[in-house]
Order: structure tokens, then C-alpha cells, then sequence
């Protein structure tokens, strides 16, 4: 369905473009570090395009914005390996420091630093490619569980997103007291990003959780606000 971007935690998601036309959903994490997936990066020679060709789009709602941020570095997760399916996916997340902070009134969600258990409700929203001009989100969905890799662990989910939403961030609720003490993120916070979708006899979807980026999300940058 679609939903108000101008209200939490829809706020804090973002548009992120590439120089070549690639679009996906990206959160705000920090203010001025975004969160997306490492493969919407990725040139047609599947090598990372440079930080100076993304751009971050805040507010974006029927081809307008109300800021846009370039982006100066970015950090990824590893090579990323499409052909090794499950433990390839586990690197597939990219953090992007922008040239400046980010508009007021778009807060940054808190990380959640360990995964929600099976059966945990989740909220899951971004630019889908069939709505790529809204948000639009699947706001009762759950988490299905863990699936251990070679190269880390993957949160399994149930939450409907198609390409376009790759990026965007997996929502679960706080218990009282996990916030900041800002309030920023109203009650949620990121427990992962989503980036793919796995089909056969069990088709479930696929997200890195926060506890494998959040350590480059934390890395030192100072503000230019």
C-alpha cells in the first residue's frame, strides 16, 4: 500500500540514483551516512561505480524532492558475487557519507544490533519498481528466521517488496528504552536492508542484517552542518 513518506518512520527512507539511471531505496542511518544495497551500485561491468556518480534524494514523491545530497565515499560489504547466491548476498550492503547532513524533520533510524526472532512483526517499504514514484510498504509482514552462511548470517522475511526496493530498510518495533534519546525513529529501528528475493517450494525474501554494516555506520565523520 501506498504511505505518507512525509511522516516516521517513512521519513527517513530515501531515493538513491546513480549517473546511469539505477534507482533504489536507501535509509537514513546517521546524518549524513545513508544504507542501501551494495548491488544497486554495480556498473554494467559489475564493478562499483565511484562515489561522485550517486546521488540521495530526500522527500522524493511524484518526480520532486525536497533536498538532494551527493555522496563522498562509500563503503561496501566486500566484493559482491551474484553467483554465489545465498553467502554472496551476505556483503551485499553499501554505506554512503554524504557531502552535507540531511534536511531537518528526516531523522536517522536507530540500528537494531541483533536480529528479531522468527515470528517478529516487520515493516518493510521503499520505491517499488510498479510504484516508483511513492512509497509504498508492506506494513504486516514478519520475520521468518536466520539462515547461517559460510560468510555470516542472512534474516529471512516474509515482507513483499519488488525490484526498486532492493535497499530498503527491514523496520522492526523498540521496546522501551532501545531508541535514541532523541527519539529519532518514533519507535522503530533498522534490522536490516532487504536485496533479494529467493523462489522454489519455499520462496522467501532475503535481508543483511544492521549488525554486519553497523560498524562502518558508526565510523567517525564529521558533521558539516
Amino acid at each position: 500500500m501506498v504511505v505518507d513518506a512525509t511522516h516516521a518512520p517513512w521519513n527517513s527512507l530515501v531515493k538513491v540514483q546513480s549517473n546511469l539511471g539505477a534507482r533504489c531505496t536507501g535509509v537514513l542511518v546517521a546524518p549524513r551516512r545513508v544504507v542501501t544495497a551494495a548491488h544497486c551500485l554495480l556498473n554494467r561491468a559489475q564493478r562499483f561505480l565511484p562515489a561522485s556518480s550517486l546521488h540521495v534524494l530526500f522527500g522524493y514523491e511524484r518526480g520532486e524532492y525536497r533536498q538532494h545530497r551527493a555522496v563522498a565515499t562509500l563503503e561496501t560489504g566486500g566484493p559482491y558475487d551474484k553467483e554465489r547466491r545465498l553467502d554472496g548476498l551476505v556483503g551485499d550492503w553499501a554505506v554512503l557519507t554524504l557531502d552535507g547532513d540531511a534536511p531537518e524533520g528526516m531523522p536517522p533510524l536507530p540500528l537494531a544490533r541483533v536480529p528479531p526472532d522468527a515470528g517478529t512483526p516487520l515493516m518493510l517499504g521503499g520505491y517499488s519498481q510498479d510504484r516508483a514514484h511513492l512509497v509504498t510498504a508492506d506494513t504486516a509482514c514478519a520475520a521468518r528466521g536466520i539462515n547461517d552462511t559460510d560468510r555470516g548470517p542472512l534474516l529471512v522475511h516474509d515482507c513483499d517488496g519488488t525490484r526498486g526496493v532492493s535497499g530498503a530498510a527491514l523496520l522492526v518495533r523498540t521496546s522501551s528504552g532501545d531508541g535514541r534519546a532523541d527519539g529519532a525513529g518514533e519507535g522503530w529501528a533498522v534490522a536490516g536492508i532487504a536485496v533479494a528475493a529467493v523462489s522454489g517450494p519455499n520462496p522467501r525474501n532475503i535481508a543483511v542484517p544492521s549488525a554486519a554494516f553497523v560498524a562502518a555506520v558508526e565510523g567517525n565523520t564529521p558533521s558539516l552542518r
